[in-house]
């Protein structure tokens, strides 16, 4: 009978120690072990070990890296399931990828680095993470690509909010090598249920009376339409796939293709094909990440009307590659010049789909239209070999073009220029970043996602209403589920302190925004943080208030009943966040006495919070600058 200490299984006894091991022999020039690193020599003894043909070493070796989590059957079936369903298919653009490379006289080495998951992380101690992991895992994916010394380029393959981001950083500070990133597409729109930026508000929807727990239950299991990709609004993960193509790290309309679909495994196969001839053309990750790709990356932020989150992983990038790191007046300058051209859940005014984007003509499409406006500089290198204009021509006169909108009023009847809107029908610029003597280092909202209904006729938001503190998450969101004395109503502001990076590593406060915009009252509350939001947030939620609680700034001294006096000019892009008082009395108070850092912080992520403070904190992109974090330490 088997047990913990003893098995059943008699085939465990059949045992050998030795084997005939490969057949053939290593290609070697004499010169060759005279003269190279015994790694070198070696590498070529693991290749055959792990079964590759030893006449072929002396090809060019390329690396594939990929965030692929979970183990799935050749059917599709789970052996053992990941954090999320954008990373569970990506081994299947890996292995086209491979394939591609292979074919084209090359020796594909794979690597993985899995990420979380912020939806499966709101409101638990996981979110304590979830920043912190990008600045590791891009650690991490350079440290892979570096210990394989023989690499002419790299292929990255990655979803999601974190992932993503992290292959970008990577990627971007490879500098000399080529490189090709492969987003990882969107799962498909469910048929009879709910997208999966709603869906993360049936919590407090229940609570509230506004749905049964029968709905609760069918509605949560089949918000994911097919079982891989990203979500199917614009939040951070599918913005980060819009903001690699517009840098020229991906193949020209690469960005929220469908998982699982013939045209988003074409697209792996053909960026394995695209690495070997940018190594062949000299062509490396230096001559496409420029200044100027970084612009063309913010305005096309905009007109997509992107996730807040890119704001802090725009700079990251920026610095990977050793370029001047955006900062807030650039944000502001760009978003006040670009019409948002995108109508995309979870902004709308309808809402569609990432995967009907995609057929509208996705970032291309949206790009034909800023050139059109003058607004991008068309001369950047992209990893085509063509420059973004050569791009932009062909994709105006393509087949693939033509088809795909075709496709889209077949399938759904949408016409796809109410997706992507025409010069002279796009709405307001989607970020504002308000100001204030709460905000004296800024702060970010997506004023395009505030209802209609609570905006004055000249298109500014106003309210002014009294403060409700909370120095933890759990208590916020427990006053939005409440029903009792303590629950939130109509006309408060929430402030929510302590949830910077140094406070609790600047988690997502997702699970609140959420819950406010799926309430009858949410729209009539307002939400201050020194936090962050999840790209898909919507409301008067301001996020990144600078200095946070914990640096010392005035957030942290609000008490309970203080009159808070919000504007945001949805227009003009202009904002204000007051303390509606004498400001003297609020400087002259100690900060919350409840106020501290989580004690559940792990001791990496606080490392982390310190040494992205020194590096210029939030708006500079949460990174390390080892030269500022060495002269803080000498000095």
């Amino acid at each position: 009978m088997a047990t913990m200490l003893e098995s059943a299984n008699e085939k465990i006894y059949d045992l050998r120690t030795t084997a005939p091991g490969p057949r053939g022999q290593l290609p070697f020039a004499g010169e060759q072990l005279k003269t190279s690193a015994s790694g070198d020599i070696f590498g070529w003894t693991q290749n055959a070990g792990m079964g590759w043909d030893p006449q072929s070493m002396r090809r060019p070796n390329f690396l594939i890296l990929s965030t692929l989590g979970g183990i799935r059957r050749e059917d599709g079936s789970p052996i053992a399931l990941g954090y999320h369903t954008g990373h569970w298919e990506v081994g299947l653009l890996m292995e086209k990828a491979a394939m591609a490379i292979a074919a084209t006289g090359g020796i594909p080495f794979a690597g993985f680095c899995s990420d979380p998951c912020d939806g499966r992380t709101q409101g638990t101690r996981g979110m304590f993470d979830s920043l912190a992991y990008r600045n590791d895992a891009a650690i991490i994916f350079r440290r892979l690509t570096r210990s394989l010394p023989t690499a002419k380029g790299v292929v990255g393959v990655a979803t999601c909010d974190k992932g993503l981001p992290a292959m970008m950083m990577a990627l971007a500070g490879l500098g000399q090598l080529p490189s090709v990133l492969v987003p990882g597409g969107v799962t498909l729109l469910t048929q009879n249920g709910e997208d999966l930026g709603k869906i993360q508000s049936i919590g407090p929807r229940y609570a509230h009376g506004e749905i049964s727990l029968k709905e609760a239950a069918e509605l949560g299991c089949k918000a994911c339409g097919t079982p891989g990709g990203g979500c199917q609004f614009l939040g951070t993960a599918a913005t980060a796939q819009v903001v690699g193509e517009a840098l020229g790290l991906s193949l020209p309309h690469s960005a929220l293709s469908p998982s699982g679909s013939e045209i988003w495994l074409d697209l792996a196969y053909r960026s394995g094909a695209t690495l070997a001839q940018l190594h062949q053309s000299k062509i490396n990750t230096s001559d496409i990440l420029t200044d100027e790709s970084i612009e063309n990356a913010m305005i096309t932020h905009a007109a997509f009307g992107g996730s807040t989150n890119l704001v802090l992983h725009i700079p990251a990038i920026a610095h990977a590659a050793k370029l001047r790191r955006p900062n807030v007046s650039d944000w502001q300058r760009i978003n006040s010049r670009v019409p948002r051209l995108v109508d995309s859940l979870p902004n709308g005014p309808v809402g569609y789909a990432t995967v009907q984007v995609f057929l509208a003509g996705g970032v291309p499409e949206v790009m034909l239209r800023l050139r059109d406006l003058k607004l991008l500089n068309l001369n950047v290198m992209t990893v085509s070999g063509k420059t973004l204009g050569d791009n932009l021509d062909w994709w105006e006169h393509s087949e693939r073009r033509k088809r795909l909108q075709e496709k889209l009023m077949e399938l759904d009847a949408i016409d796809p220029s109410n997706v992507i809107r025409d010069l002279g029908k796009g709405f307001p610029s989607t970020v504002t970043f308000p100001m204030g003597n709460l905000a004296t280092e800024g702060s970010i909202v997506k004023s395009t996602a505030i209802a209609p209904e609570v905006i004055d006729d000249d298109g500014v938001y106003r309210h002014c209403g009294p403060a409700r503190v909370f120095c933890s998450e759990a208590d916020a969101i427990a006053a939005v589920k409440s029903q009792g004395n303590d629950r939130i109503r109509e006309g408060d502001v929430m402030v929510l302190i302590g949830i910077g990076a140094l406070g609790a590593g600047m988690p997502e406060t997702a699970q609140i925004t959420f819950a406010l915009k799926y309430l009858p009252y949410g729209k009539h509350v307002a939400l201050l943080t020194d936090g962050r939001f999840s790209g898909v947030s919507t409301g008067p939620c301001v996020g990144h208030i600078s200095p946070e609680a914990l640096a010392g700034g005035r957030i942290g001294k609000i008490q309970e009943g203080d009159r808070i006096r919000i504007e945001i000019d949805t227009v003009n892009l202009t904002g204000s966040l007051e303390f509606d008082g004498e400001l003297s009395q609020l400087d002259a108070r100690e900060l919350n006495p409840q106020l501290k850092q989580h004690p559940e912080l792990p001791d990496d992520t606080k490392l982390w919070a310190a040494l992205q403070h020194v590096s210029g904190g939030t708006w500079g992109g949460c990174v390390y600058d080892v030269d500022a974090i060495t002269k803080k330490l000498i000095d």
